[in-house]
């Protein structure tokens, strides 16, 4: 399986147990602290690389078509939607089946009502890493697996799903994330179920992995779930971000416009992004173009020099949330409509990134080089590389605002 660029969310189901809530609206569209929870699903998608979205759709589909034509007001960054409409109530597995003309050929899977916070790139690094197989579910720790039932790893590959038992005790539990190839389209008919039919049979011939990872999940399936999101989902997704100027991440950062295929990235410069990432701290490169070499250099290619950084970053369970372009006032392409006029890092171009994508004013820092703009001029702390391994400067920065993220929460926790 490759990296998915593509995500199907499952949207269509009736939301029963949430009574007159979802009268009239599928429980993702429901009010979320002020946008539908859906939107921030995608949000939170768009920060590891994907750029396409399948909504499977069933229920009051209409609204889900009125959500796809205002999400972009939500968004940070553009993502392409589109809208599958099963027939008839189809099951998990029969929504993928009435969609199957839209799916690439390595898709996500999720629920549109429920999210877990984790670094995403490393499941789906670890997903693409088995040849043979044609799926891999995202795995979760429990303290008490009788409510949920088990999953069975040996290894990485699941050899065993169980349904809901009586028996207690500590154990992995499906997460509700799933990545396919294309090939198992062909288990799949117009009715049938993803978790009682398409995972077991995929584990049973040998051919599904697991990935585990545990952080914050939420689901709004029931009102006290759903009263709770409202609450917590927004103030856990106010995140805090670190900046990295171009320089102090990559040798030689104008050569990337020659199209060479290795990003050349300094010591220590993928482990940074990735230990923010895993600490759940947005994470931006921004990039000078100046003079002869931005004048090389067009808006398509400048969009393409984005996405093969975060392919490569991708491979090794990491994600540059946004790579922003600071161009010449007459190369400004329209792919990055927010790119600043003026060729250096500036404060309005830092204060654009936290709007868009919602940071903690009190939690931003930027690593550049010595030559950047004094830092009290940039609305965050500086802190300047002297060479060597760049993790060594990130790291206790991380660990600084990662630090100041839990207080918050726990804070935040307390005085409910």
């Amino acid at each position: 399986m490759k990296i998915p660029r593509q995500c199907a969310i499952l949207v269509g189901g009736l939301g029963t147990r949430l009574g007159s809530l979802t009268a009239d609206t599928p429980k993702p569209l429901l009010d979320c602290g002020g946008r539908p929870f859906l939107a921030w699903v995608l949000r939170e998608l768009s920060r590891f690389g994907i750029t396409d979205i399948v909504l499977l759709a069933g229920y009051k589909s209409e609204r889900t078509e009125s959500f796809c034509r205002a999400a972009a007001s939500w968004l940070p960054k553009p993502l392409s939607i589109s809208v599958s409409v099963e027939p008839s109530p189809a099951g998990t597995g029969g929504a993928l089946w009435h969609a199957r003309h839209l799916l690439e050929d390595t898709f996500l899977v999720i629920n549109g009502d429920s999210w877990i916070d984790v670094n995403l790139a490393r499941f789906f690094a670890r997903a693409a890493a088995p040849p043979e197989m044609a799926g891999s579910v995202l795995l979760r720790s429990m303290p008490d697996c009788s409510r949920y039932g088990r999953v069975e790893l040996e290894g990485e590959r699941i050899v065993a799903l169980h349904e809901k038992s009586p028996l207690s005790g500590p154990g992995l539990i499906n997460g509700g994330l799933y990545i396919f190839d294309r090939s198992v389209l062909a288990q799949l008919s117009p009715l049938c179920s993803l978790e009682r039919e398409i995972l077991p049979a995929l584990a049973r011939e040998g051919r599904l992995s697991g990935c585990v990872l545990d952080g914050y999940f939420i689901d709004i399936g029931i009102p006290s779930d759903y009263e709770r999101a409202g609450v917590e989902l927004p103030r856990r997704l106010l995140r805090p971000a670190i900046v990295f100027e171009a320089g102090v991440l990559l040798d030689q950062p104008d050569s990337l416009a020659e199209g060479q295929d290795r990003i050349p990235w300094k010591p220590g410069a993928v482990d940074a992004i990735r230990m923010a990432n895993d600490s759940g701290i947005h994470a931006f490169l921004v990039a000078a173009r100046t003079g002869d070499s931005c004048a090389e250099i067009s808006g398509e290619d400048l969009k393409e020099l984005s996405s093969r950084v975060n392919n490569d970053l991708l491979a090794y369970g990491a994600t540059i949330d946004e790579m922003h372009i600071v161009a010449a006032p007459d190369r400004i392409p329209e792919c990055f409509s927010e790119a600043s006029a003026r060729p250096e890092p500036t404060i309005d171009m830092l204060l654009d990134l936290a709007r868009r994508w919602g940071v903690d004013p009190k939690c931003r820092v930027l690593i550049g080089e010595r030559t950047m703009a004094n830092g009290a001029n940039l609305g965050a702390p500086a802190h300047f590389s002297e060479g060597g391994n760049i993790l060594d400067l990130a790291r206790p920065l991380i660990f600084e605002l990662d630090r100041q993220r839990t207080d918050e929460l726990r804070q935040a926790g307390s005085s409910r």
